[in-house]
This record gives C-alpha cells, sequence and structure tokens, in this order.
C-alpha cells in the first residue's frame, strides 16, 4: 500500500457555531441528518473531516458535502464514510481505504485523512 493523499483542517468550534447560527439551513447542507444529531464540538471535528479529506484528495470543487460522512464504530472509532461524488474522485485516484482521526480540545476542532492506495 502507498499513500496516496493526506489532509488536515482545523476548525474554531466557536467561530463555527456562529456560522451554523448566522446561516439557516447551512447544517443540513453540511452534515447528513446522523451527523447533525452531534453535539457542536463534534460537529466541526466533522466538518474539519470533510475539510481535510477534499485536501487530501486535491481538493476538487466537484465534491458533494454529504458524499463524506463520519460515523462511529460501536467502541467510539470514527470511520469515514464515502460514497457519489467522493468515492468517484477517489476512484480516479486509485483510494484502496480511507483513515481518519477527529480531536477536539480547548476550543479547536481537527481531523487528519490518510489516502492509500
Amino acid at each position: 500500500m502507498a499513500i496516496v493523499g493526506v489532509g488536515i483542517d482545523v476548525v474554531d468550534v466557536a467561530r463555527f457555531g456562529q456560522s451554523l447560527e448566522r446561516t439557516p439551513g447551512l447544517a443540513e447542507r453540511l452534515f447528513t441528518p446522523d451527523e447533525a444529531s452531534h453535539r457542536l464540538a463534534s460537529l466541526a471535528a466533522r466538518f474539519a473531516a470533510k475539510e481535510a479529506i477534499a485536501k487530501a484528495l486535491g481538493a476538487p470543487g466537484n465534491l458533494a458535502w454529504h458524499d463524506a460522512e463520519v460515523v462511529s464504530e460501536a467502541s467510539g472509532r470514527p470511520l469515514l464514510v464515502i460514497r457519489g461524488s467522493v468515492q468517484a474522485r477517489a476512484d480516479e485516484l486509485g483510494v484502496a481505504s480511507v483513515h481518519v482521526s477527529l480531536s477536539h480540545d480547548a476550543g479547536i476542532a481537527s481531523a487528519v485523512v490518510v489516502l492509500e492506495s
């Protein structure tokens, strides 16, 4: 296996919360219903994961927000499920596996995505 792409993103949780409050419908555009059920810090981390996978894929402009979804295993481990436009770009690059790590502390949420062939 080889690394196909790496992406990282950092989000100010309070500022992200203000954006969600200020822009009606933003949460629905960014998150699936399951994702939207999480607390603000977890939402910010999920947004960071979506940005990080876009970067890892070379930041094409045609990716749909709902085509990358962060879900949790029973253990709590996050998984990044991709489909549609995100899956199509991953297929173009030969991506066989997607790894994601999320964190939030001290008002900052972050995510790292690693793509392997």
